[in-house]
């Protein structure tokens, strides 16, 4: 997975095929992240009705069975010195985020009393108004727990992003923007997410400064089995 790298190195409507969009502009090359954005669905934003969290499954469920969480999971993936409250190594009691890709902040993380969320780099809600209502849940649940999707952050920062896409909000850190865009073009590619024009010209500013960052791989299959 590429998400923590600094480096700059698809349902109806448009489909906006080849990287420039038909736009102009730098195309990308293949394998890019650039050139992967000509390859999203362009389409306007579906309404929120019917929205729930619980929609995309039970929260942090354990879709890879390795016997944890996915916030564990994610936390064990991305912070530093990790401590544990159980004997599992599961349930992550402590930790240091180092350099946390919103702010470029060190945070200490403690349980129960943590400046540290789990970001879903492609919000729920975001997904849900470009697609997600038509999926099946587990595809929802998958979606919701896919460590390619998925981010510990600094928690002030991520609640001012709620569920905004490129064209509303990007990170203060302004060495991660092109890691961030990219990652939310690959989850975006992998789960047949559209994106509305606006959203797909911001990443493709965004990208054209960093023409060769790729695009990010991995993570868990597209359907999840639910109850697990």
């Amino acid at each position: 997975m590429l998400l923590g790298s600094a480096a700059c190195d698809s349902t109806g409507g448009s489909s906006g095929k080849g990287a420039s969009g038909g736009q102009g502009g730098p195309a990308g090359k293949p394998g890019s992240a650039l050139a992967a954005v000509g390859e999203l669905t362009v389409k306007g934003r579906a309404a929120k009705t019917g929205y729930e969290r619980k929609a995309f499954g039970r929260a942090w469920a354990d879709t890879d069975a390795n016997g944890c969480g996915t916030r564990d999971d994610i936390l064990k993936r991305d912070l530093k010195d990790v401590k544990f409250s159980d004997g599992k190594n599961c349930k992550v009691a402590s930790g240091v985020l180092e350099n946390d890709p919103y702010t470029g902040g060190r945070i200490e993380y403690k349980r129960g009393a943590s400046k540290v969320d789990i970001d879903h780099l492609v919000a729920l809600s975001d997904a849900w108004q470009k697609g997600a209502q038509q999926w099946k849940p587990g595809k929802r649940l998958a979606f919701a727990n896919d460590p390619l999707n998925l981010l510990a952050a600094e928690a002030s920062a991520n609640r001012r992003k709620g569920d905004g896409d490129t064209a509303t909000w990007l990170p203060t850190n302004k060495a991660y923007r092109c890691p961030y865009v990219a990652s939310q073009v690959a989850v975006k590619k992998k789960y047949g997410v559209w994106v509305t024009e606006g959203e797909r010209d911001a990443m493709k500013k965004v990208l054209e400064e960093c023409p060769d960052q790729r695009l990010p791989s991995g993570g868990n299959p597209t359907e999840a089995k639910v109850g697990r």
